[in-house]
């Protein structure tokens, strides 16, 4: 049996910072503690049948529009980003907010899926991931030969 694997895409507490800061793992966060900061970083639900493996994320909120699904190197990574601006503009003032979100979340496939046939549906703020397993790794229902 094969596993999808989440690749450690978590947001680190005050205690790890810190700690990783003193013991020089602060570089491998790729881009330090800017990366975290306006982002959240959805759940995910893997199920693994018989013929696939499915992927569960609750992204509520979220258009459709603003979401991105990409392989590459064997890895499944799903991401958002959102920009909104509002402005208001009164006689004497003028008030303008920024508002801008994004995560990304990674899964390391296995070598036994059919990345070519992956699909996906986003209702209802889930986003629903159905990754393939290849034809030749799917077990086939015992068959009985009659004897003649």
């Amino acid at each position: 049996m094969a596993n999808i694997v989440k690749q450690n895409n978590q947001i680190p507490t005050f205690k790890n910072l810190i700690e990783s800061f003193f013991e020089g793992e602060f570089p491998a966060w790729g881009g330090g503690l800017s990366r975290y900061i306006g982002s959240t970083i959805p759940s995910a639900n893997i199920k693994e049948t018989e013929t696939d493996f499915q992927i569960e994320v609750g992204i509520p909120g979220v258009k459709k529009e603003d979401l991105k699904i990409d392989v590459e190197d064997d890895v499944l990574t799903i991401s958002s980003e959102q920009r909104e601006e509002k402005s208001e503009e009164k006689d004497n003032y003028t008030r303008r907010e920024f508002n801008y979100s994004a995560f990304s979340r990674s899964f390391t496939l296995p070598d036994i899926v059919d990345a070519d046939k992956i699909s996906a549906e986003y209702k209802d703020g889930i986003l629903n991931i159905v990754i393939p397993k290849k034809e030749s790794v799917i077990k086939k229902a015992q068959k009985r030969i009659e004897i003649k």
